[in-house]
């Protein structure tokens, strides 16, 4: 394979990788895993309290699932605000 890590990792084609590029590219990647965790811990949470045992129809299921995803987004904005705020203090005070 020509190109090496180079071509996925933002070389500049002198075969040089660029630490830059790359920190981003793994922040993206833990963002992206983060918001997979999420979604996977949101649906597991809310499937269990709103569905009952499952049937022909979701009745009303299809409300408290939306309601439930709502809160467990906003309880997971508030805590991610709290905790970018107190790390913003941590690094000031360093």
């Amino acid at each position: 394979m020509e190109g090496g890590f180079g071509s996925d990792f933002g070389g500049s084609g002198s075969g040089k990788l660029d630490p830059g590029l790359i920190m981003e590219q793994v922040k993206v990647q833990i963002a992206v895993a983060n918001a997979q965790e999420l979604l996977q811990r949101m649906t597991d949470k809310c499937f269990r309290k709103c569905i009952g045992k499952p049937g022909g129809s979701l009745d009303n299921s299809e409300q408290c699932i939306a309601m439930c995803m709502d809160r467990y987004m906003d309880a997971w904005n508030t805590v991610s605000r709290a905790y970018n705020s107190r790390l913003q203090r941590e690094r000031a005070n360093m």
